[in-house]
């Protein structure tokens, strides 16, 4: 990731020293951002990386300021560098001002949040806020891009919208363009893409919003509105399918005394299949998978088709937390309630994923509330998380640790939630000798079952046969 922001930052060093820049100056664009989350900041940045005039939007006055004096709201791999970068370039900056951004603007990219509501649809209340406010401030022809994650006819209600609160007949049109960003590894899914989606009803919009990927060497899918909003709910869905199989299969694995690891070989060395997303453990989390499968059923309900097979991935993946917790009740718990009362375990890893401090639907919090309900005391440790889950985990029943070793201190059990690189190079015997039991748990597959057996360590996985020393 590294060597494609230096890549990238070469090139434009190199392209605003020249003479000849005259095309790509004229095709230099400027861009407006509505949200400066996790998806916005990343937008904006890049695209003010090559060379466009940004200027990114927000009602978080606080979240503002702080973006305009160099400060970064989000843990992301090279996000704050890029950001800072183009700050200086004076190519990005930072407002509270919806007017001044939409004035300014050609094209203006949506990118608010649209979290699930408790039927599992998805609430589009900002994106209708975001369209209502772009209305009022249109000063001449604009495109609008949704790029947040919304359900099929969203582009529609985003047109209805802005005509609805249109202060003059104004022309605009709108565009839908998902993300297919992965937290920890955003800025480089955005500078080397797989592909570029591009849906709308206008050749012409659609041909204005290529232009601005046109530095990228992918393939750009051209297409309608509703086929560029379902194709993102597709591919998220496909891909939670895949883990959710797994690790069905890593299930029978347990009750067979089968590998996991070398059945997803198998699996994954067939051409059609592949080996991505094919890591059994403790099941998808994060602020994409499991609202988008919420929605995306909760949309083929209401279209009177429902997609049985995407209820079943979700129901896979909510029993993967109980599993994990049932097995280590059988081997440290009590015979009756609460099950775990007297023992402290340490739980290590908290963020949903490696390179992120995200929170959101993580593993690690479901399985915290388990454990703590069951009467154990926790010892836990993240690289990067530890500021966010102690606004989650308040009990006085958690102690937050400065490292591993002493995440493991005077506890019965060990469990890795993530699979943080740090994590793979610890010293495990230093990890149980300070432990009152020596048994790991180990929810990511980090290590090698041979390994454990070489050190003689209690250890026990995810589809893998147990080791008992």
């Amino acid at each position: 990731m590294l060597l494609t922001f230096i890549k990238y930052i070469s090139t434009y060093d190199y392209f605003e020293n020249q003479t000849n820049l005259k095309w790509e100056i004229k095709n230099l664009m400027n861009i407006c951002v509505v949200g400066c989350g996790y998806v916005g900041l990343v937008t904006a940045a890049a695209f003010a990386d090559f060379g466009n005039d940004v200027v990114a939007l927000d009602v978080d006055k606080k979240k503002i300021k702080s973006l305009s004096s160099g400060g970064c709201p989000i843990y992301e791999p090279g996000l704050k560098e890029l950001l800072e970068r183009n700050r200086k370039a004076k190519r990005i900056r930072f407002t509270t001002s919806i007017s001044s951004a939409v004035h300014k603007s050609e094209i203006i990219f949506i990118c608010v949040a649209t979290p699930s509501k408790r039927d599992g649809s998805t609430d589009l209340s900002q994106i209708k806020v975001a369209a209502s406010q772009i209305a009022k401030n249109i000063n001449n022809p604009k495109i609008i891009v949704n790029k947040s994650t919304v359900p099929i006819g969203t582009g529609e209600l985003v047109e209805k919208v802005i005509n609805k609160n249109l202060n003059k007949p104004a022309l605009f049109d709108v565009v839908s363009n998902p993300e297919f960003l992965r937290e920890g590894q955003a800025i480089r899914d955005f500078f080397e893409p797989d592909r570029i989606v591009i849906g709308s009803n206008s050749e012409i919009a659609a041909a204005k919003v290529k232009e601005l990927y046109k530095t990228l060497k992918c393939p750009v899918i051209s297409t309608d509105l509703y086929s560029a909003e379902l194709i993102k709910y597709a591919s998220n869905a496909f891909l939670a399918t895949k883990i959710s199989f797994i690790n069905s299969i890593a299930n029978i694995c347990e009750t067979t005394n089968a590998n996991i690891d070398d059945i997803a070989l198998g699996l994954g060395s067939d051409k059609r299949i592949g080996h991505d997303f094919l890591q059994a453990g403790l099941g998808f989390g994060g602020s994409c998978f499991p609202k988008d499968l919420q929605s995306l059923l909760s949309t083929s309900i209401e279209l009177k088709d429902p997609l049985k097979i995407i209820k079943e991935v979700i129901e896979q993946n909510r029993i993967r937390v109980p599993r994990i917790l049932n097995r280590i009740i059988k081997r440290i718990g009590l015979s009756k309630k609460p099950r775990l009362y007297g023992k402290t375990i340490s739980v290590l890893g908290l963020a949903f994923k490696p390179n992120t401090d995200d929170l959101r639907e993580a593993k690690s919090i479901e399985l915290c509330n388990a454990i703590l309900k069951e009467g154990a005391n926790i010892n836990t440790y993240d690289p990067i998380a530890m500021k966010k889950a102690k606004s989650i985990l308040k009990s006085k029943k958690v102690n937050f640790c400065k490292d591993p070793y002493s995440a493991s201190k005077n506890t019965d059990l060990a469990i890795f939630i993530t699979e943080w690189p740090e994590f793979k190079q610890l010293d495990l015997k230093r990890l149980t000798k300070n432990m009152t039991n020596a048994i790991i748990f180990d929810g990511r597959n980090i290590y090698d079952v041979k390994e454990m057996e070489k050190l003689k360590i209690e250890y026990h996985s995810i589809g893998r046969p147990s080791y008992y020393p």
